[in-house]
């Protein structure tokens, strides 16, 4: 969080009524007559600044993305963040609650496939020709999308491509979490052979099954 402070407008109408009621009031031919005036308007200017200081508020301060070290993950990092940013401004620009929520999930899984990298760097070869071939045909179905439905003119044709289209993300999402899980395959194989050398220990110790109670 941080805090950002900001003035008050009173003090600058402070200035403006100065100005005009002495116009008004008080001739304006002499010098003098303008070193007066703007004496007034600094004069209000500095009690109205102290009468309506302003205001400070709170704001979130962005989250630094996070990154591995490794200068390669790290660009496909990046390049994930910007995918996601851009499918976020589309679906943000999509109407339709339904495909909105779509949307949303394969962002959501989107995301979680890039985030893998900073767990499990040997995955980098299948994220990215994740990022390379199945993410921008996603984008530009997004965009397509996008462009029928701004087009305001119904027909076979523009009803037939949003209606594929809509179809096509549900075979998207699909796809995008099989691939998430696959990004698992060697992690839950060296878990099951952790579990084979585990069972292997308490057997040789006497300790498995009904002995280990």
């Amino acid at each position: 969080m941080r805090e950002i402070k900001i003035k008050s407008a009173v003090p600058i109408y402070g200035i403006a009524a100065v100005w005009a009621i002495y116009c008004i009031i008080f001739p304006l031919y002499k010098t003098t007559h303008y070193i007066f005036l703007v004496c007034a308007a600094i004069a209000a200017y500095t009690l109205l600044s102290l009468l309506f200081p302003g205001k400070t508020i709170k704001v979130e301060t962005p989250a630094e993305p996070e990154r591995s070290g490794d200068d390669k993950i790290d660009a496909l990092l990046a390049e994930g963040e910007r995918a996601v940013s851009e499918m976020r401004a589309l679906r943000d620009a999509i109407s339709g609650d339904d495909l909105k929520a779509k949307i949303d999930d394969i962002i959501f899984v989107t995301d979680k496939i890039f985030k893998d990298l900073l767990d499990d760097p040997e995955d980098y070869a299948q994220v990215k020709r994740f990022a390379g071939y199945h993410l921008p045909t996603t984008i530009k179905l997004l965009h397509a999308y996008d462009r029928f439905g701004r087009s305001g003119i119904s027909g076979d044709n523009l009803s037939g491509s949003l209606e594929r289209i809509d179809s096509a993300l549900d075979m998207i999402l699909d796809s995008y979490k099989k691939l998430f899980d696959s990004l698992f395959e060697n992690q839950a194989l060296d878990i099951e052979s952790d579990i084979k050398v585990l069972e292997s220990m308490l057997k040789r110790e006497g300790l498995s099954g009904k002995d280990f109670q």
